[in-house]
C-alpha cells in the first residue's frame, strides 16, 4: 500500500563504506533525501537508524533517542557489511569440512595466479582457519567402468546413479570436530565430492555439528547445489564466513525496530527478509540497488533502447547493462573468492575520482591505484596524490564553494584548489622537461604544455580507460555500443558522462534527479525475490519435457509459498522459470528464460527454451551447433513479489528561462569557455540548458559539455543530448596526451578482436579456456598492440607477420588471409595456428597495417591425440605444418586446400591427420572473423583521424615502448649494480637430459640497452624440447616486464634496446624440421629460470608445466599441473600455483570424474617440497588418478633430474616424480617423458616440483629487502569482464 494512504514512512537506505544514503517517503507524500557518514561513533552508533530517527522526528516534531516504529511502513536496506568483511578478512572464524584427500583444494583452487607479471604471487588468503578431512567417498556410476569394486548404488537428486565407496565415519568426524570446537571455532563450511546431487553425507555432518554446539553450519548442497566443487566450496566458505557477521549486524539493526517490515537487497537485485539474508547473497547488496534504480527510471518499455549503467565513485566505476531484464552472472570472483550464486553483472573498473595520475616514460597514465577516502586527493589536504578529482578541480569543473567544508586534518575546510594547482605545476615541470628532451632528440619544435592542458589530458585518458570496459560489455555479446543510453549516477560520473557518451557514439545521457543516491532509491523500487534452484542432468528433448515441467512446477510452488509467508497475495506474485542449458561437450552454459511461447507437444509447457537458447547463443557467439544435443544442467525459478512503492512525483513546469547562479571559466578542448552554473533544485520541467554548463546537485556535479544540450524532464531528471564527435583534427607529430589515448584505442581493438574470436569459435580451448591472442601490427609488421597477455605469446606473432612480408612481398593482396604455424616462421608450437590479414586502404598499393590472431587448436594431427607427443623427434610427427598458406585468397575461404593440409600428417609413419577437422575449420573461420573486426575498428579510426595520423601513432606507440624499456633497463642496471656490484651477468641451468642453457647479459646503464647472449647453449636435441626463436624472445619480454613492476606497452619497441644472440642449431634456435612441442611448454620455463637467475631476482619456480594427457579412441584429456613458486628477497613462494610462462586453469574434480573414466584420489599440497631459506619456496602438489578402464597415458615433464635452484643461500626445491602404482602392487618410476599403457585399477601418482628458497637460514644481519612499492588502495573487482580477464590470463 502507498505510504500516502496508510499514513506511514517508507525508508530505502544504502549503507556504503563511507556514506549512508537515505531516501524516505513521508506520510504526506513528501520525499526526503539524506547522506550521513557510515561511521561517526561520536554522534551516533548506527547511521541507518540515525537517519530514520531524524526524518521521523523532524517531520512529526517529536523528540527523543528512540524510534516510533508504529509510524514505519517498511525499511529496505543495502549494505557493504559482507563486502567489507570479505575484503578486509574480518569475517567469522570458521573451519572447512571436506572429503579426505582434498584438504588443500581451496588453496590450490583453479591453480592460476591473479597477476601474471608479479613474481611475488599474492593470492587472497583462504577464509578457513582449520580443515577437517572427512572419511567418506561417493563416485559417479559409469556403466563402462571395468574396476572390480563392489559398492552400494545410490540415486542422486538428478536421477544420476552414484557408488558409495565409503560411508561417513561419524565417530572420527565427531573427534575431529571437537578439536575444532576446542579452538573456539563455531562456524563450519561443509563441501563434499558430488554432494550437489547427493547431499545425504553433508546433511549427516550438519546434524552432528549442530548437536555438538556449532552455531553456524553452511552446507554446500543447500547454499548452492551446482556442479564443480571448487567454486561451490568457495561459496559455502564465504557463507560460513560472512553469514554470522550479517546476522550480528541485522540483530543489532533490529534492536528498537521490532515488528517493522525490514528487507535487505541481495546481489541479484531482489529484496529478501532479513532472516533470509545470507553471506553468499550479500556481496553486491549496495551496487545492486543502483542497477535496479536506473533500470526502473531510465529504460523506456515502449522504445526499448538498452541502457548502460555508469556509476562512478571515488575509487572505482561500476558498469552494467539493462535491456528490459536484469543481466545476471552465476559465478564471479570478488576479493579473490569465487562466488557461485546469482548476481547482477556489475563490472568494477579501476577508475574513479580518486584514481592516481602518473607520467611514465612519456605516457599519461591514470590508475589503477587509488587515493581512496584517506588520504584522498591532493585537494583533501591530507597529503594525498594527484587524482582525477584534482584535475576536474583545476579545470574549473568542480566548484569548492558548493562542496561541504569537511576536508583537511580538522575536517572543516573546503576543497583546496591551490594545493591541486601547485601539484600540477610540479607535474608540468616533469612533463615539459621530458617533452623538451624528446624534441631535441627528434629535432622537432618544443611547445610547453600548460597545467590545464595536462589536467585535461589526464581527464581524456581517464575517459578512454572507462570507455574500454563499456565497449567490451556490449560488443562481447554482439550489441552496438552506440545504440545505448548512458545512465549516469554516483558522485563523480556527472563530470565525465558527456565525454564518454560522445567517445562511444551514444546520443543520450540520462541523469536521474536522485543520481547521487540512486542505489538507495533503487531499494525503494525493487521487488521482493525468492529463488529456488536444483541441479539437473537430462537432455532437452521431448521425452524429458514432463520431468522438466514437474520440477519447474515444484520449484514454483516453493517460491509462491515462501512469498505468501511474507504477506504477498497471489495476484502480486510472479514466477519466472529458467533452464541452465549448454551444448553437449562444451562448458559454455547459458541461463535461459521462457520468453518464447510453448508449442504443444514440441516444447516444455512453460515455454520454448530451445528457441531461447539458440537465439541467445546466435546473438552472443554468432553461430549454433545444429546436430548437437542440448543438456539441462540446472532448473531455476525466480519468484517475485511485486513492489508496491509509489511512482515518484512530478516537478513543476518552467514558467521562464532557467536562472543562472553565476558564470565561471572552465577549460575544455576548445580552451577557456564561459560556463553557466545552475542549481538542480532551481530548475523546472521543460528547462533547456546549452553547454557548456554546470548543474549543481546536493550530492553531485553535472558537466554539460560544449555541443551538448540538457533538458529537465517532467520528473525533474536531466536528459542530455550529445552531438557526435566527427573528424578529429590531430597532427602526426607526437603529442603525449594523444599517445595515451591511441594506446587505449589500439589495445581496445586487440581486445575486441579477442571477444569476436571467443564468441565465434567452437573449440573448448579457444571459446572456454581462451587460449588465444589477438594483435595489430604496423605496415612493417612491427607489433603495435597485443591482447591478451599470454606469456608464451608475448611478441611472438611479430616474427610471424614479418616472415610473411619477407616471403610473400608483393604477393600479399587485398582479400588474402595467411595461415602459419611453423617455428621458422615465428611459430611457438604447431597447435598454435596464426591467421594473418594484410589490410589495404583506399589509394594505397601496399598493406597499411596487419591484424593477426593466434589460437591453440586441440588437435592438428601427429602421432598422438592432442598433438602433444612426449617422444616426437621431428616436427612432422607433431601435426600439420603451415609456413605461408593462403587460407583466404581473393576473399574466398580455401576449405578444400586447408582440409587437405590438415589431413596431410597421415602420410608420415605412425601419424594421423587432424582428429577434429570440423572444429579446426570453424575456429579458423572465427580467427578470420576476429581479424575482420580488427580491420573494421582500425578503418573507423583512420576515418576519424586520417591514415597518416594513425600510422604515425602506431610508430609513436612503438617508440614509447622503447623508451619505457630503456628506462626500465636503466632502473634494473642501477638495482643490479647495487645488488651484485656489476652490470655484466651470467647464469646457466640444465634441462633434464643434460643440455645446458647459458646466458650472458651486458647492460649499458647509460643508454638503457642490453645484450642477451646465449652463446654456449647446448645443441638441439633428438627429442621435442627444442624451442623456436620466438619462444626465447617471449621469455625475455616476460622477464623484463616482471622486473619493472608496472605496465609498459608490450610491442615491437620492447625489444628494440635489446640485442639477442641465439646460437644457430642450438636447443633455442633449432633446425627447420626439429620437434618443438616440448620447447613451448618446458624449455620456455627453463629460459625464464636462467634469465631470472642471472639478475638474481628470485629463486627458481617449479620450472615445468607437468603436461599430462590420457585417452583412447573415444575420449581424450589434457591438463597442466601447478607446483611451487620460487621465493624472493622479501617473499615466500606460493604453493600449488602455476608460474611464469603458463597460467592454465585445471579441470574441477567433479567435472573430471563426470566426463572421464578416472577417479581423483587426492589433490593436495606436497608439504616440505619447497626449498628452505630465509624465505621458503612454495610446495609442489600431489595428484593421483585411479583409472577405470584401459587408456594410454602420456607425460611431458621436467625438473625430474635437476632441482629448482635456491638463491643467496636458500635451498633448492624438491624435484618432481612420476610414479605408476599398478593394480598388482608394483610401484614404478616412469620418467619425465613417457607413454604408458594403463589397465583398470592402475594409479598414476604425480608429485610436482617445489620452488627454491631465498636467503640463508642463518642470516641475521640485515632486515628483509623492501617489497616492490604498492601505491594506492585495494579494490574489489567483480563482474563478467573481470572474470573474463582472469580466464584470459589463465589460458
Amino acid at each position: 500500500m502507498d505510504a500516502a494512504s496508510n499514513g506511514k514512512f517508507q525508508f530505502a537506505i544504502d549503507r556504503g563504506g563511507t556514506f549512508t544514503d537515505v531516501w524516505a517517503k513521508c506520510p504526506n507524500g513528501k520525499v526526503r533525501v539524506m547522506k550521513l557518514l557510515s561511521e561517526d561513533p561520536l554522534n551516533y552508533p548506527d547511521a541507518p537508524k540515525e537517519a530514520i530517527r531524524r526524518v521521523i522526528q523532524q517531520e512529526t516534531n517529536s523528540k527523543g533517542l528512540s524510534i516510533d516504529t508504529s509510524k514505519i511502513d517498511w525499511i529496505r536496506m543495502g549494505t557493504t557489511v559482507a563486502t567489507n568483511a570479505l575484503l578486509e578478512r574480518k569475517g567469522e572464524p570458521m573451519a572447512l569440512v571436506i572429503t579426505k584427500g582434498f584438504r588443500d583444494l581451496l588453496h590450490i583452487g583453479n591453480q592460476s595466479r591473479p597477476n601474471i607479471f608479479d613474481l611475488e604471487i599474492v593470492s587472497p588468503e583462504h577464509l578457513y582457519e582449520d580443515v577437517v578431512e572427512v572419511e567418506e567417498r561417493l563416485v559417479l556410476h559409469q556403466p563402462a567402468c571395468q574396476l572390480n569394486h563392489q559398492a552400494e548404488i545410490v540415486k542422486g537428486t538428478t536421477g544420476e546413479m552414484l557408488e558409495r565407496w565409503k560411508s561417513l565415519n561419524a565417530d572420527k568426524l565427531r573427534a575431529d570436530l571437537q578439536v575444532v570446537l576446542d579452538k573456539g571455532i563455531s562456524s563450519l563450511a561443509v563441501v563434499l565430492m558430488h554432494s550437489y546431487i547427493f547431499p545425504d553425507h553433508e546433511e549427516m555432518i550438519g546434524r552432528i555439528a549442530v548437536d555438538m554446539g556449532f552455531t553456524n553450519v553452511s552446507l554446500s548442497s543447500r547454499v548452492m547445489s551446482m556442479a564443480r566443487i571448487v567454486p561451490r566450496g568457495y561459496t559455502v566458505s564465504a557463507d560460513a564466513y560472512l553469514t554470522p557477521c550479517i546476522k550480528k549486524y541485522v540483530e543489532g539493526f533490529r534492536e528498537g525496530l521490532q515488528g517493522t517490515n525490514i528487507l535487505f537487497m541481495r546481489s541479484d537485485g531482489g529484496l529478501t527478509p532479513m532472516e533470509s539474508f545470507m553471506g553468499s547473497l550479500a556481496i553486491l547488496s549496495g551496487p545492486a540497488g543502483g542497477v535496479v534504480g536506473y533500470a526502473e527510471t531510465t529504460f523506456d518499455k515502449s522504445a526499448k533502447v538498452p541502457v548502460i549503467g555508469f556509476d562512478m565513485g571515488g575509487t572505482s566505476t561500476d558498469v552494467s547493462r539493462f535491456a528490459g531484464e536484469f543481466e545476471h552472472v552465476f559465478e564471479t570472483t570478488t576479493a579473490g573468492i569465487t562466488i557461485q550464486a546469482p548476481q547482477l553483472d556489475i563490472n568494477t573498473v579501476a577508475a574513479g575520482g580518486g584514481s592516481m595520475l602518473f607520467f611514465r616514460s612519456g605516457m599519461f597514465v591514470v590508475g589503477p591505484e587509488s587515493a581512496g577516502a584517506h588520504p584522498g586527493p591532493t585537494c583533501y589536504m591530507k597529503g594525498g596524490p594527484l587524482t582525477i578529482t584534482d584535475a576536474n578541480l583545476c579545470l574549473g569543473r568542480l566548484l569548492p564553494e558548493y562542496f561541504p567544508h569537511i576536508f583537511g586534518e580538522t575536517e572543516d575546510k573546503p576543497l583546496d584548489k591551490v594545493a591541486s594547482m601547485k601539484a600540477f605545476e610540479k607535474l608540468s615541470l616533469e612533463v615539459n622537461d621530458f617533452l623538451q628532451k624528446q624534441a631535441v632528440e627528434n629535432n622537432t619544435e618544443f611547445v610547453a604544455k600548460s597545467q590545464q592542458e595536462i589536467g585535461l589530458g589526464f581527464i581524456r585518458v581517464a575517459n578512454e580507460t572507462m570507455c574500454r570496459p563499456i565497449r567490451a560489455l556490449t560488443q562481447a555479446k554482439g550489441y552496438d555500443t552506440s545504440k545505448h543510453i548512458l545512465a549516469c549516477f554516483g558522485g563523480a560520473g556527472g563530470q565525465h558522462a558527456c565525454a564518454i557518451a560522445r567517445s562511444l557514439g551514444m546520443k543520450e545521457v540520462f541523469i536521474h534527479r536522485y543520481s547521487g543516491i540512486l542505489s538507495a532509491y533503487g531499494m525503494a523500487l525493487a521487488d521482493v525475490v525468492y529463488e529456488a534452484q536444483e541441479p539437473c542432468a537430462v537432455t532437452y528433448i521431448k521425452d524429458n519435457f514432463l520431468q522438466i515441467d514437474t520440477r519447474i512446477r515444484a520449484l514454483e510452488d516453493e517460491c509462491r509459498s515462501a512469498l505468501k509467508l511474507q504477506g504477498f497475495e497471489s495476484g502480486q506474485i510472479e514466477t519466472h522459470p529458467f533452464l541452465h542449458l549448454r551444448y553437449h561437450g562444451t562448458d559454455c552454459a547459458l541461463m535461459c528464460p521462457n520468453h518464447y511461447a510453448a508449442q504443444p507437444d514440441a516444447t516444455s509447457a512453460y515455454g520454448d527454451f530451445f528457441k531461447a537458447f539458440i537465439t541467445r547463443y546466435q546473438t552472443e557467439f554468432g553461430f549454433t551447433l545444429e546436430e548437437r544435443d542440448i543438456c539441462v544442467d540446472d532448473i531455476r525459478v525466480r519468484g517475485v513479489g511485486k513492489s508496491l512503492a509509489a511512482a515518484d512525483l512530478r516537478v513543476a513546469r518552467a514558467s521562464g528561462p532557467a536562472v543562472k547562479e553565476k558564470v565561471v571559466k572552465c577549460h575544455f578542448e576548445e580552451g577557456h569557455l564561459d560556463t553557466a552554473v545552475y542549481l538542480l533544485d532551481s530548475l523546472s520541467a521543460g528547462h533547456h540548458l546549452d553547454g557548456p554548463a554546470i548543474i549543481i546537485d546536493k550530492n553531485s556535479t553535472i558537466l554539460v559539455e560544449p555541443r551538448c544540450r540538457a533538458e529537465v524532464t517532467e520528473k525533474g531528471d536531466i536528459r542530455i543530448h550529445v552531438e557526435s564527435a566527427g573528424h578529429k583534427e590531430v597532427g602526426t607529430e607526437l603529442d603525449a596526451i594523444q599517445l595515451s589515448i591511441f594506446s587505449h584505442r589500439f589495445m581496445s581493438t586487440a581486445e575486441q578482436m579477442g571477444r569476436v574470436l571467443q564468441r565465434t569459435s567452437i573449440s573448448t580451448n579457444i571459446k572456454e579456456r581462451l587460449d588465444f591472442s589477438c594483435a595489430m601490427f604496423g605496415s612493417d609488421g612491427g607489433l603495435v598492440a597485443n591482447a591478451p597477455h599470454i606469456p608464451v605469446h608475448l611478441g611472438a606473432m611479430q616474427e610471424t607477420v614479418q616472415y610473411q612480408i619477407r616471403t610473400l612481398g608483393s604477393d600479399l593482396r587485398d582479400g588474402d588471409v595467411i595461415l602459419s604455424n611453423h617455428p621458422q616462421a615465428g611459430g611457438s608450437h604447431l597447435p598454435d595456428l596464426t591467421v594473418i590479414t594484410p589490410v589495404f586502404y583506399s589509394g594505397e598499393a601496399k598493406p597499411v597495417f596487419f591484424v593477426a590472431s593466434r589460437g591453440h587448436h586441440a588437435d592438428i594431427g601427429g602421432i598422438t591425440p592432442g598433438s602433444m607427443p612426449p617422444h616426437s623427434s621431428s616436427i612432422h610427427q607433431e601435426g600439420a605444418v603451415f609456413k605461408s598458406f593462403k587460407l583466404v585468397e581473393g576473399g574466398v575461404f580455401k576449405e578444400k586446400e586447408v582440409t587437405a593440409a590438415l589431413l596431410a600428417p597421415a602420410q608420415y609413419p605412425g601419424s594421423s591427420g587432424t582428429r577434429n577437422l570440423h572444429d579446426n575449420l570453424s575456429d579458423l573461420r572465427a580467427q578470420v572473423a576476429a581479424n575482420h573486426r580488427g580491420i573494421k575498428l582500425i578503418t573507423e579510426l583512420i576515418n576519424e583521424y586520417g591514415l597518416d595520423v594513425v600510422q604515425a601513432y602506431m610508430k609513436h606507440i612503438q617508440e614509447n615502448a622503447e623508451v619505457a624499456v630503456k628506462d626500465m633497463l636503466k632502473e634494473i642496471a642501477i638495482k643490479t649494480r647495487s645488488r651484485t656490484g656489476k652490470t655484466e651477468l651470467y647464469a646457466e641451468d640444465f634441462m633434464d637430459h643434460g643440455t645446458k642453457i647459458c646466458l650472458r647479459i651486458d647492460i649499458n646503464a647509460a643508454e638503457g640497452t642490453a645484450v642477451f647472449d646465449f652463446t654456449g647453449t647446448g645443441h638441439q636435441v633428438q627429442g621435442n624440447t627444442n624451442a623456436p626463436r620466438a619462444i626465447t624472445l617471449s621469455a625475455i619480454i616476460y622477464c623484463l616486464r616482471c622486473m619493472v613492476g608496472h605496465d609498459v606497452p608490450l610491442n615491437q619497441g620492447c625489444l628494440a634496446p635489446i640485442k639477442v644472440v641465439l646460437p644457430s642449431g642450438s636447443i633455442i634456435d633449432p633446425w627447420e624440421h626439429a620437434a618443438v612441442v616440448g620447447g613451448n611448454v618446458l624449455t620456455s620455463q627453463r629460459i625464464v629460470d636462467v634469465v631470472l637467475k642471472a639478475f638474481g631476482i628470485c629463486a627458481a619456480s617449479q620450472g615445468c608445466m607437468n603436461n599430462i594427457t590420457f585417452g583412447d579412441e573415444n575420449v581424450g584429456y589434457y591438463e597442466t599441473v601447478a607446483g611451487g613458486a620460487g621465493a624472493g628477497p622479501s617473499w615466500h613462494g606460493r604453493s600449488g600455483v602455476h608460474t611464469h610462462m603458463t597460467n592454465t586453469r585445471i579441470t574441477d574434480p567433479e567435472i573430471l570424474e563426470k566426463r572421464y573414466p578416472v577417479i581423483l584420489q587426492c589433490f593436495k599440497l606436497n608439504e616440505g617440497t619447497g626449498g628452505k631459506g630465509r624465505y621458503c619456496g612454495g610446495d609442489g602438489i600431489i595428484r593421483e588418478f585411479l583409472f577405470r578402464r584401459p587408456l594410454t597415458l602420456s607425460l611431458l615433464t621436467e625438473r625430474r633430474v635437476f632441482n629448482p635452484y635456491g638463491l643467496k643461500g636458500g635451498k633448492d626445491g624438491q624435484k618432481g616424480k612420476n610414479l605408476m602404482v599398478y593394480s598388482d602392487g608394483r610401484v614404478v618410476e616412469v620418467g619425465a617423458k613417457n607413454t604408458v599403457h594403463i589397465a583398470p585399477g592402475d594409479v598414476f601418482h604425480l608429485e610436482t616440483p617445489g620452488g627454491g628458497g631465498y636467503g640463508d637460514l642463518d642470516s641475521d644481519g640485515h632486515p628483509p629487502a623492501a617489497k616492490r612499492a604498492r601505491t594506492g588502495q585495494s579494490l574489489v573487482m567483480s563482474g563478467s569482464l573481470y572474470s573474463y580477464k582472469l580466464l584470459q590470463e589463465s589460458a
